[in-house]
């Protein structure tokens, strides 16, 4: 578990760099219900195939683009004139920000089955996108890091998963959680925000249909063949509090799976700036750790 003060982390030695890297925006993964579902990449430039990181923007499921990841933004990255992309393509990784189906058009599992989707799409396109498709990673915010969590810890559920692209894997490498839901059911003790929030992603409240906000949870879905984790989480947030990041963390690592709980002192759900340098360093640390550099 990692507490620190502000500035005092800050990673940036040990990353490969490279100029000019490939970009490709608006690649259409998947066509469902008529809508085209797309992603953008960033690709440092590399003679052998590089790890890749999936990005999920968050937004309660209902808001948000892949756009806030693959656009410059002081908020997201620390760094004025950058995007979230541009941050770690510059650490040496092909970065991928990833679209999912919204509520309340799309309800679970669509956002879920949506993602893992992008990530058989990547493996089936890993050799035109230099991807190398034994190294891919995923990293979300809030409702996005729900998704990477449930991508990391269910992926043998076959309900989560979609049609497309079925001879190719879904799992990831190991997964970076910001500050996401983790035992939905949580949600019961406040109905006013589960009555926002839960319901239209999830079409019941959790005494309505109890099964379906235990399918939805990554903490129920924990086993011993989960990927490393990396979770993040203010001591200040009163969104998703850190209850959620705490009880997956405690579960994950009953399991006997690596997990990392980075305890951010005073932060709310979100931040910016300096604290923002500061984590996306630790994210980039441990991705480079468990998806490694360029062969």
């Amino acid at each position: 578990m990692y507490r620190l003060a502000l500035g005092v982390l800050l990673i940036t030695s040990g990353f490969a760099t490279a100029a000019e890297p490939m970009v490709k925006n608006d690649i259409v993964y998947a066509t469902v219900g008529g809508e085209k579902l797309q992603l953008d990449l960033m690709a440092p430039k590399s003679d052998s195939p590089l790890p890749c990181v999936v990005l999920l923007h968050g937004g309660a499921w209902k808001s948000g683009s892949r756009k806030d990841l693959s656009r410059p933004s002081w908020y997201d990255t620390g760094e004025r004139g950058k995007s979230l992309l541009d941050v770690f393509a510059a650490r040496g990784f092909i970065a991928v920000s990833v679209s999912y189906r919204l509520v309340p058009k799309d309800r679970f599992p669509a956002q879920i089955q949506d993602v893992r989707t992008a990530i058989r799409f990547l493996r089936l396109n890993a050799k035109e996108y230099n991807i190398d498709p034994d190294r891919i990673g995923i990293l979300g915010f809030s409702s996005g890091g729900h998704l990477a969590a449930l991508a990391g810890t269910a992926a043998k559920d076959p309900d989560l998963d979609g049609p497309l692209y079925p001879e190719q894997s879904s799992r990831v490498q190991c997964v970076v959680d910001f500050f996401g839901p983790a035992d939905l059911s949580l949600y019961s003790e406040t109905p006013g925000v589960e009555k926002a929030a839960i319901v239209p992603l999830l079409g019941a409240t959790s005494k309505q249909n109890p099964a379906i906000f235990k399918k939805a949870s990554p903490l129920e879905h924990v086993t011993k063949d989960a990927p490393p984790f990396l979770i993040l989480h203010g001591t200040a947030d009163i969104i998703v509090p850190m209850i959620h990041s705490e009880r997956l963390h405690a579960k994950l690592k009953e399991a006997g799976v690596e997990s990392e709980l980075f305890v951010f002192k005073g932060r709310g759900h979100g931040w910016d700036g300096e604290d923002s340098l500061t984590t996306s360093a630790v994210a980039a640390k441990f991705l480079n750790t468990h998806l490694g550099k360029a062969k």
